[in-house]
C-alpha cells in the first residue's frame, strides 16, 4: 500500500483483513478481534470516574472495548483539563458532564491525545466556553486528512454511524508548537507535542506534582501502532526517553489498563530490539519481506498483538542505513 495515506489504507481494508485495520487504527488487536463477533457499543460510561491522585481522575475502559479510550481529568481550584472525548457528540456530552460534576462552575480546558475519532470527535459537544488546546502537528493532521478516518469508522457499523454522522473537529482556542504550560489553580500541567509516533499529532499530558502521565498511544500495554506515514522508530524512542526522564508513578494510556513505568520500558525494549535487529538484517542484504518474516517469528512468542510488528519493522527498515 505504498503511497496511500494511513486514513485511506484503513478505509480500503477488506473484511478478511480486520487485524490490519485494527492495527492501523490504534485499537489493541487481541481484544478487538476477540470481540469482533459481538461488539460492545463504544460508549463512555457515566458515573464511573475514579480518583487516581489528589487532582487526577480517569474513566478507565476496564473492558477494553474497541473504540473506547481512557478519559482523563486534571482538576484545579479554577479549572479542569479534560483529556480525550470519546466517539462523537453523545460520548462528548457524557465526558463533559463528568467534568462538570468533578469541577462545577470551573473553566473547562480540552486536549486530545491524537485526532482519531474515538479521541477527538466528541469535542463539539462540550460547552461553548470550553477552551480547546491543539498542537500545530494535530492541526496539520486535521488539515491533511480531515474526516477520512471518521468515514472509515462510520462504514464499520450502524452504531458508529449514529455516533459520528455530522461530527466535526472543534476549532482550537489555544495553539502550541512543542509544549504548553497550564495552571488550573494550584495544579500545574504541561502538555507536550511528542512528534510523529502513532500519529504526527500525538500529545501527552504531564502532571508533575503527582507524577501522572497521560501517554496517549505512545506508551500502552498493547503493542505500538505505527499508524502514520510520518511515524518514526527514532522519534518514538526519543519520546519514550522523554517519558522515562519524567519518572511517572502512574501512566494512563489511550487504551487498555492504567499502568506505570513498565509501559515505557516495555516499549523501549521492543523498539530497540526491532531497530537493532532490522538494521542488522538489512545490512546482510535481506529484503523487507525477509526481515519482517524473520523478526516476526522471533518476537511472536513474546507478544500477543504480533500483527502490529509489521508496521514497526517496516518503519525501522526504512530508517536503517
Amino acid at each position: 500500500m505504498a503511497g496511500i495515506s494511513w486514513f485511506q489504507e484503513c478505509a480500503t481494508v477488506k473484511p478478511f483483513s480486520l487485524s490490519l485495520c485494527i492495527a492501523l487504527c490504534g485499537i489493541p488487536g487481541s481484544f478487538a478481534i476477540a470481540q469482533a463477533g459481538a461488539p460492545k457499543p463504544p460508549m463512555i460510561p457515566s458515573g464511573e470516574t475514579r480518583k487516581l491522585t489528589t487532582h487526577t481522575y480517569a474513566i478507565e475502559d476496564k473492558d477494553t472495548t474497541p473504540g473506547v479510550p481512557n478519559i482523563g481529568f486534571v482538576v484545579g481550584s479554577r479549572a479542569v483539563l479534560v483529556i480525550d472525548t470519546g466517539m462523537g457528540p453523545r460520548n462528548g456530552k457524557t465526558v463533559a458532564a463528568e467534568a462538570q460534576k468533578l469541577a462545577p462552575g470551573h473553566q473547562i480546558y480540552l486536549v486530545t491525545t491524537h485526532v482519531h475519532p474515538e479521541h477527538d470527535l466528541g469535542a463539539e459537544a462540550f460547552p461553548p466556553q470550553t477552551k480547546m488546546i491543539r498542537s500545530v502537528d494535530q492541526e496539520k493532521d486535521i488539515a491533511q486528512y480531515g474526516l477520512s478516518m471518521a468515514n472509515t469508522f462510520i462504514a464499520r457499523s450502524t452504531t458508529n454511524a449514529e455516533l459520528l454522522t455530522g461530527a466535526n473537529f472543534r476549532t482550537a482556542d489555544i495553539h502550541f508548537d512543542k509544549s504548553y504550560d497550564l495552571d488550573l489553580g494550584g495544579v500545574a500541567v504541561r502538555i507536550l507535542a511528542m512528534g510523529p509516533n502513532h500519529t504526527r499529532g500525538d500529545t501527552a499530558i504531564w502532571v508533575p506534582a503527582e507524577r501522572v502521565l497521560f501517554s496517549g498511544d505512545v506508551a500502552m500495554k498493547g503493542l505500538p501502532s505505527f499508524a502514520s506515514p510520518d511515524s518514526s522508530v527514532k522519534q518514538w524512542l526519543a519520546s519514550l526517553q522523554t517519558f522515562a526522564s519524567l519518572k511517572p508513578s502512574i501512566v494512563v494510556p489511550s487504551h487498555g489498563p492504567i499502568g506505570d513505568m513498565s509501559y515505557i520500558t516495555g516499549y523501549q525494549s521492543l523498539l530497540t530490539t526491532v531497530r537493532d535487529r532490522t538494521t542488522a538484517l538489512k545490512r546482510q542484504g535481506k529484503s523487507l519481506e525477509e526481515v519482517t518474516s524473520t523478526l516476526t517469528a522471533e518476537l511472536k512468542p513474546k507478544y500477543v498483538d504480533s500483527n502490529r510488528l509489521a508496521g514497526a519493522i517496516r518503519t525501522a527498515y526504512a530508517e536503517a542505513s
